[in-house]
């Protein structure tokens, strides 16, 4: 199976060409904030250097979210696009599962990727390895990272932090919990690699018009819509723009 992975749902960008479960080329810039403007020159750069062309793709895989909504709208757009042009598989993959499977699978501890949503906030969610495959024991959600480090310490077990944790953030908390550990820097960088071998597993969306960024909270267009429109909902703000 022949896969291109896509994830830009934070400040790195990253792109991956993956052939069954060989990388054959990969690509992660973490110094530009524009990904609209690098991801598909990085794409046709790949393409490129594997000699590829777009309907030789068997399976697009997307880091569908959470994080910036700028960025997962961009990854998850190009993914729709190219799947429903070439007429080839989607699957869309937790960002913050991506970062989980930066640690390898004989550890027996909890995982909590992370990301910073400002304010004080993080996206995170819990993760473990069992019998090879990774495990969400916790839903990702948004949540104060005071909150979510109290959660943490009420469990009796080794918790594996894996993100950048910002200034901004540890501004909100005095100390980790005795039984949480924050990994190096460099467990926080996604790996398209990872998200291929994700996606690989993962089950096609059956109706790609639908598929559609997880947030976990509102953008801030549908909060000012609220501001304008009290008492009125709408079933699905995201999908109907």
């Amino acid at each position: 199976m022949k896969i291109l992975a896509i994830d830009t749902s934070n400040h790195p960008m990253s792109v991956a060409l993956v052939e069954d479960e060989q990388l054959l080329a990969t690509t992660t810039l973490n110094m530009v904030r524009n990904h609209s403007i690098y991801l598909m020159p990085a794409i046709s750069k790949l393409f490129e250097l594997v000699q590829w062309q777009p309907a030789d793709i068997d399976r697009v895989v997307v880091a569908q979210g959470p994080g910036s909504y700028t960025g997962v709208r961009i990854a998850v757009t190009t993914a729709k696009v190219l799947a429903d042009t070439e007429n080839i598989d989607l699957v869309g993959v937790s960002s913050l599962a991506v970062l989980a499977r930066n640690v390898e699978p004989a550890s027996t501890a909890i995982i909590v990727p992370f990301f910073d949503a400002r304010r004080g906030n993080v996206f995170a969610g819990a993760y473990r390895w069992q019998n090879g495959e990774l495990i969400n024991e916790i839903a990702d959600q948004h949540l104060g990272i005071d909150v979510l480090l109290n959660q943490l310490a009420k469990l009796d077990q080794s918790v594996l932090l894996v993100g950048h944790m910002t200034d901004k953030i540890r501004a909100k908390f005095d100390q980790l919990p005795a039984n949480v550990t924050l990994l190096p820097r460099v467990y926080g960088i996604p790996s398209t690699y990872q998200l291929a071998l994700a996606g690989k597993q993962g089950a096609p969306v059956k109706e790609i018009d639908s598929f559609v960024p997880h947030y976990l909270r509102i953008t801030e267009a549908e909060a000012n819509w609220q501001k304008l429109h009290p008492g009125e909902t709408r079933k699905n703000y995201v999908r109907e723009v």
